[in-house]
């Protein structure tokens, strides 16, 4: 699948196809993460509630991190 590198503005921009809006069910509005893969890059849908998830199972992995490790055993 190909797509053109556009100007839009001050800036460059690249317009979805459908079918990439649709299988990641994107919608307007919505924020994707853009990473770097040496030569490529990987977009992915954000979704808030599991960065929210993500965040306190991070936190809880940093406190508890002992007594996770001590009921593991």
């Amino acid at each position: 699948m190909e797509a053109k590198i556009r100007k839009i503005g001050n800036s460059l921009g690249v317009i979805l196809p459908k079918q990439v809006i649709d299988e990641l069910h994107l919608k307007t509005g919505d924020k994707v993460s853009i990473d770097r893969k040496g030569a490529n890059l990987e977009l992915r849908p954000i979704d808030p509630e599991f960065e929210e998830w993500a965040e306190a199972y991070r936190q809880i992995n940093t406190d508890y991190k002992d007594v996770l490790k001590a009921l593991a055993e």
